[in-house]
């Protein structure tokens, strides 16, 4: 698997704006099942090994992770302050829970879980997101052993197949456009800020 076109610039952008945390946190974008757009800012947990999937981590009983069975289609949008660049990742989303078949991705999944502190470990035994608030003491669960993810905790890959990058710096701005071919290859092209 070759890395995409568009990973080079990502790659930079995210080394020239390491000093700033907000740079690891961008904003995704899912559809509810009205067919209406829900969007939040999540942790950017690097690239699936050999691919160029983003992985997020998500609670299989949050909203974003039930809305993706019916509508596994998601966009990323992502700035970076230092470089001034904007970058817009479109694609499937995959959601991977204990149930998922595939022995790579629940290996995958495992290790995102073994990477996690403590204490995000420890979010994943809270009570339901979004559901009426509990008690103080309901948020200071026993931490969760470090070898096994619970249940509720997911992977989720975004698999990109457009990504717009654009450059807010320079006269006129730069811009551009890389597809996915669908063949393991990437067309890219220059556009119009």
């Amino acid at each position: 698997m070759s890395l995409a076109p568009w990973r080079s610039p990502l790659n930079h952008a995210l080394h020239r704006n390491r000093s700033r945390p907000e740079s690891r946190y961008f904003q995704l974008a899912t559809i509810r099942p009205d067919g209406t757009p829900a969007n939040r800012t999540v942790v950017f947990r690097g690239f699936l090994e050999e691919t160029n999937q983003l992985k997020i981590v998500t609670d299989a009983r949050s909203q974003k992770a039930q809305q993706i069975p019916a509508h596994p289609h998601g966009e990323v949008c992502w700035y970076f302050p230092i470089t001034r660049e904007q970058f817009r990742l479109q694609g499937h989303l995959t959601l991977v829970g204990p149930d998922a078949s595939n022995p790579t991705l629940q290996q995958a999944r495992c290790r995102e879980w073994q990477q996690l502190s403590d204490s995000a470990r420890g979010q994943f035994s809270w009570p339901d997101p979004a559901a009426p608030r509990g008690d103080r003491d309901d948020f200071s669960p026993p931490v969760p052993d470090t070898s096994q993810p619970l249940a509720q905790f997911c992977l989720l890959l975004l698999d990109p197949i457009t990504v717009d990058w654009l450059e807010l710096r320079g006269e006129p701005q730069n811009r551009c456009l890389y597809q996915f071919n669908g063949d393991r290859t990437w067309s890219q092209q220059a556009i119009n800020p």
